[in-house]
This record gives C-alpha cells, sequence and structure tokens, in this order.
C-alpha cells in the first residue's frame, strides 16, 4: 500500500510526511493542499496571469547575450603580450588552452541565452492565444435559468 493511502499512524504523522492535528485548519490535508478560498471553498476569484515575467526573462537573458559580446575581446586583449619573452613557462603553455575553453564557455552561454530569449517570448505570445480562447469558450456555455450564454 503506497504512504499516501495509509491515513494517519498512531503517532500523528501521516504517511506524507505531515502532521495531522484535529481541528486545525487544513485538519486531514497534507500541507501543501492549502486552505479554500472564496465562495464555499471554491476558486472564487479570476486566475491572473500575464506576459510580464515571461517577457523580462526573455529581456534578461537577451541582455546577458549583450553584455557575454565583448567578453572575448576583452580576453584577448588581457592575454596580449603574457606569452612573449615566457620562454618555455609551462604555466603559460597552459594558459592558451584554458583562454580556449573559456572562449567555447561563454559562446555556449551566449547560444544558450539566444534560444531562451526566443522560447520564453514564444510561451508569453502562446499564453496569450490560450487566454483568449478559453475567454471565448466561455460564451457558449448556457447559464441555468436563463437559457444565455455566459
Amino acid at each position: 500500500m503506497p504512504l499516501h493511502d495509509r491515513g494517519t499512524s498512531r503517532n500523528g504523522v501521516n504517511g506524507v510526511g505531515g502532521v495531522t492535528v484535529p481541528g486545525q485548519p487544513g485538519g486531514g490535508r497534507p500541507w501543501w493542499w492549502g486552505e479554500p478560498r472564496g465562495e464555499a471553498g471554491a476558486g472564487g476569484g479570476d486566475l491572473k496571469h500575464s506576459d510580464g515575467p515571461w517577457l523580462r526573462a526573455a529581456g534578461g537573458a537577451e541582455g546577458l547575450v549583450a553584455h557575454l559580446g565583448p567578453v572575448k575581446a576583452d580576453l584577448g586583449r588581457a592575454h596580449q603580450g603574457l606569452t612573449a619573452g615566457a620562454g618555455e613557462l609551462s604555466a603559460l603553455a597552459e594558459l592558451g588552452a584554458v583562454r580556449a575553453s573559456w572562449e567555447r564557455r561563454i559562446e555556449d552561454a551566449r547560444d544558450e541565452c539566444r534560444s531562451l530569449t526566443g522560447k520564453l517570448r514564444a510561451v508569453a505570445a502562446t499564453q496569450s492565444e490560450v487566454n483568449e480562447a478559453v475567454k471565448g469558450s466561455f460564451g457558449r456555455v448556457r447559464v441555468a435559468g436563463t437559457g444565455e450564454g455566459r
């Protein structure tokens, strides 16, 4: 039997991991269930969300692409002249490999941010389309006793 089907044990701890306190808000419900809201425990309110967070995230990803743009050139300038006159120092010989590794990582990060920018904007656009479709579908719902759509 799964833990969530076992109910409350003798010590008051249910199988999901929460503590059941009779007579308290939440009673026998798990901690993540939350309290009922609105009339008689119904949803009561409107679900509200906007494109704002998605578009801000897309803007942030786009900003990272721009911010990381000059890093490769800055890294190149910082490395100019380091190996000149260094002779056979092994630490400086490894510097080229480390630099190449960082340049790849920077480009990978820029590519990922470019990809995220488009995907986040697509979520915002799709969400708006779905919102309108759902809103429009409520017009076809018949309200009891009125014979009209809602």
